[in-house]
């Protein structure tokens, strides 16, 4: 009985030591307890340390510390992070300190693509659209002239309602183009060209009745609808005052410098002449290899689109001349048809005659698609290209009139020596006085050689983008027109098909 006592003091020893390990599920040791609090001190400034993981005693020295550094790719996607990976608290960082590095190189390409979207396509961020509908003859004789009614819905606040419609004539047009013309190409904004005059087509108008003026209104009508809506897609246009006057004042001056036959009309024509001359006889020193390839890039445009169009054209005729040829033979196989006494004969001619008749009328959608939706496109192309010519021959002005400041810059200063040397202070001072001056023209030439030049890029590049919108969605168009028309075709020819087979 005395020996009872002291195992049972040994349990209790026991049982406190058991007791003291469960706490510790992971440490074999009584030394390794003592480590317990340096490894929870990271825990706490980790933030990214999940809540559920428990923090291993297993910290090992210095020598194992490499190891885990190079397991990393192979340790981050297994899912048993818990005893050998424990020493990642401080690689762990590195990717929060990679995320915000990415994304500091993210932002800046954001950015840009923001500022490209505002200055390339600023006004697509609201809807504007104008529509050239119901054309008017108003007047007799030859003070005749249709007017056109210009309806335009917007979602853009600078206009003053969401829709609303005014009436224009040709004139209008045409002044609303030299205003922009005369404001924005010096610049180098490149102005979509306005409509071509036609004396013969307006002579028409104003004298016949005939259907043949109303087919040339109906593509003067479409012409002016994709004018405007050209000019309302460019960001810079789409702000200009005398354009929102065009769509949205009831009443607008009248544009007197239009008429071919004018003043103004023969001033045009003779800048043209002295602009022309110019060109050919002085030529600019280019230092910029992307302007002299991108010059050569839209001659050859020009000759490939203007030879297009001409085939184009060519085609539309073509096509007009079969829907001609399609009728007339509609027209004697009805009255073959008629005349025919077999009745299975006479009943297959008369459902050819109108077989032939349908298919003219296909001749004739596809000739109108043809034009008005291939070689209207091209037509606007080619005056496009007119217009990045123009902003081209300003920055040659822009470039001489800066080199000629420049050479007049240098005449004074060399007179300034020579006043200098012949002891003439009187004019020494009034060459330094226009020394100054030619400085300041030198500067200000400069500053407007850059900006037009850096603005004609900008032009460039979005011509660019949008003729190759432009031409992807019209040959789309044009190409499913085309299928539609040959499956017409063939569901004509497949229903005549029976009665030609029951001829007996």
């Amino acid at each position: 009985m005395a020996d009872e006592p002291p195992p049972l003091f040994d349990d209790e020893k026991e049982t406190v030591q058991k007791e003291e390990e469960d706490d510790d599920l992971f440490g074999p040791s009584s030394t390794e307890k003592q480590d317990e609090p340096k490894p929870v001190e990271p825990e706490a400034d980790d933030p990214f340390k999940d809540v559920g993981e428990e923090v291993s005693l297993d910290d090992p020295p210095e020598e194992s510390k490499p190891e885990p550094e190079k397991e990393e790719p192979e340790a981050e996607p297994e899912p048993e992070p818990e005893s050998k990976s424990e020493p990642e608290p401080e690689p762990e960082p590195e990717p929060a300190a990679i995320a915000p590095a990415s994304d500091v190189v993210i932002q800046p390409a954001a950015t840009k693509t923001k500022e490209e979207v505002e200055e390339e396509e600023g006004g697509d961020k609201f809807e504007l659209e104008i529509m050239v509908t119901e054309p008017q003859k108003k007047g007799d004789g030859i003070k005749a002239f249709v007017a056109y009614k210009v309806t335009t819905r917007t979602t853009i606040p600078i206009f003053k309602r969401p829709e609303f419609s005014v009436w224009r004539r040709f004139s209008d047009f045409l002044g609303l183009h030299e205003k922009l013309n005369g404001k924005h190409t010096h610049g180098g904004v490149i102005v979509p060209p306005a409509p071509e005059k036609s004396v013969i087509g307006m002579t028409q108008v104003k004298v016949s009745k005939e259907e043949a003026s109303i087919d040339f209104i109906e593509k003067r009508r479409a012409s002016l609808e994709r004018y405007l809506n050209r000019t309302a897609a460019h960001p810079t246009l789409q702000q200009d005052p005398d354009f929102r006057d065009f769509l949205e004042r009831d009443e607008l001056p009248r544009a007197t410098s239009t008429s071919a036959v004018s003043g103004a009309g023969v001033k045009r024509l003779f800048n043209m002449v002295t602009d022309t001359v110019s060109k050919m006889t002085t030529k600019m020193s280019e230092s910029d290899q992307w302007f002299e390839d991108k010059q050569q890039q839209i001659d050859s445009l020009d000759q490939q689109l203007k030879k297009l169009h001409s085939s184009v054209e060519t085609l539309v005729l073509h096509r007009k001349d079969l829907s001609l040829a399609t009728a007339s033979f509609a027209k004697s196989a009805a009255t073959l048809g008629n005349a025919e006494e077999h009745t299975g004969l006479s009943r297959a001619l008369a459902q050819l005659a109108e077989v032939e008749e349908k298919i003219d009328q296909l001749h004739q959608d596809q000739a109108n698609t043809d034009f008005y939706v291939l070689s209207e496109l091209l037509k606007d192309y080619i005056g496009l290209i007119s217009s990045i010519r123009d902003v081209f021959r300003e920055r040659e002005k822009a470039y001489h009139k800066w080199q000629d400041a420049q050479v007049n810059l240098t005449k004074k200063r060399e007179q300034e020596v020579k006043f200098q040397s012949a002891g003439k202070p009187d004019k020494v001072a009034q060459v330094k006085q226009e020394i100054k001056e030619w400085e300041h023209k030198v500067e200000t030439g400069q500053e407007d050689f850059e900006k037009i030049s850096k603005t004609i890029r900008k032009e460039i590049e979005r011509f660019e983008k949008n003729r190759v919108r432009d031409f992807r969605s019209v040959i789309i168009k044009y190409l499913e027109t085309i299928m539609e028309s040959q499956q017409q075709v063939i569901k004509y020819w497949e229903g005549f098909l029976p009665e030609a087979k029951a001829i007996a």
